[in-house]
């Protein structure tokens, strides 16, 4: 998924940089709002949010009682997002390319 998509009036990369604060709980209502319309209308963002929160709850479920180092959620987030721009890339030079 490139996350460069638009469904309703937000989009999905937008949708995708604020979808930890999403699950975390700690978004505004009137953007809580704005992406649960977005994900109810475009299914890759809504898999996206499925996999991101069941690896939430795996960690959680598996490290709740260990303490988190400060770094480790950018170190992930970082990764995601560089994820996310190879995937794009890789995208957009077309099949049978190598980008």
């Amino acid at each position: 998924m490139s996350g460069q998509g638009r469904h309703g009036d937000t989009p999905c990369s937008e949708v995708l940089d604020k979808l930890y604060t999403y699950i975390d709980g700690e978004l505004e209502e009137n953007n809580c709002e704005q992406i649960r319309r977005h994900l109810d209308g475009c299914e890759p963002c809504l898999e996206e949010y499925g996999l991101d929160e069941a690896v939430k709850k795996l960690v959680a479920k598996h490290c709740g009682c260990d303490p988190v180092p400060l770094d480790l959620r950018d170190k992930v987030l970082g990764r995601l997002a560089r994820a996310r721009d190879e995937q794009a890339a890789r995208e957009a030079a077309g099949p049978g390319t190598f980008a």
